[in-house]
């Protein structure tokens, strides 16, 4: 399948590091024009050397803002005003137990991992109507539908984008704008070496330890091993194509078959 996105142009949020970057390098070697977003611009500077590293055609440009908040992401829209391709997979994570998750933990949860998806949405699903053609995508997870008991904040926060997404399909129907969110599984990010050997014999070498953490600590996944983050971005690019235009109101799943589910 040859995937042509020249001439299109991309924002991915969250997309200094990990599965953000693999998607923003996989729609550049697509051909997209991508932008980077981030909190930090060093940061940011070092995620544009290695795409262009990784794509010496890229034609990729940066905007560091903290997209959690309304200024940031008035900052993105001012320096980047159409989007044919948005990719929200901005977000964070980590366990709290149930009953200490405070009121200003909820609020920040849903104002990072959803508030910031629909601010975006807002600002670009318009241009992309009147033109007659835009994707986007919102990066969700297992967790959305296999609620974490350690990360119930964040499970919540993965649930309420898969309804985003689902509603503003409905809002974009029959506009040549598709809107999908993608049901990401456990996948070897920053850190997660480390998570690993925290949980198994740190003699292992790591093909042999993330197997042994999977199937001691993940048995549902049908994979047997953590996904990588460019098997999320493969996706992504797909959905980001026009050969997805018939693709649109779905939670797809990339979760090497962690959720025990045949439908979503």
């Amino acid at each position: 399948m040859q995937i042509d996105l020249a001439g299109r142009t991309a924002v991915v949020t969250g997309s200094s590091q990990g599965i953000g970057l693999a998607i923003a390098t996989g729609l550049a070697h697509a051909g997209a024009r991508v932008v980077l977003t981030g909190r930090g611009a060093g940061r940011l500077q070092e995620a544009q050397e290695h795409l262009r590293r990784a794509v010496p055609s890229a034609e990729v440009s940066a905007v560091a803002a903290d997209l959690a908040r309304a200024e940031g992401a008035e900052q993105l829209c001012a320096a980047v005003p159409h989007a044919d391709i948005l990719v929200n997979n901005l977000g964070i994570f980590g366990p709290t137990p149930a009953l200490e998750i405070d009121d200003a933990l909820w609020r920040e949860y849903f104002d990072v991992n959803v508030l910031s998806a629909v601010r975006l949405i807002r600002a670009y699903l318009p241009g992309m109507t009147r033109q007659g053609w835009g994707r986007i995508q919102n990066i969700a997870s297992d967790s959305a539908i296999v609620i974490p008991a350690e990360m119930i904040h964040y499970g919540m926060s993965k649930t309420a984008l898969l309804a985003v997404s689902r509603g503003f399909a409905k809002e974009a129907a029959g506009s040549g704008v598709t809107v999908n969110s993608v049901i990401a599984g456990p996948t070897r990010t920053g850190g997660v070496e480390d998570f690993v050997y925290s949980l198994v014999d740190r003699s292992l070498p790591w093909e042999e330890a993330q197997r042994e953490f999977m199937r001691v600590h993940r048995p549902q996944s049908l994979l047997g091993r953590l996904i990588e983050p460019e098997e999320i971005a493969n996706l992504v690019v797909y959905l980001s194509s026009p050969q997805a235009s018939a693709t649109t109101g779905a939670a797809v799943r990339v979760d090497g078959g962690y959720v025990d589910s045949i439908v979503p």
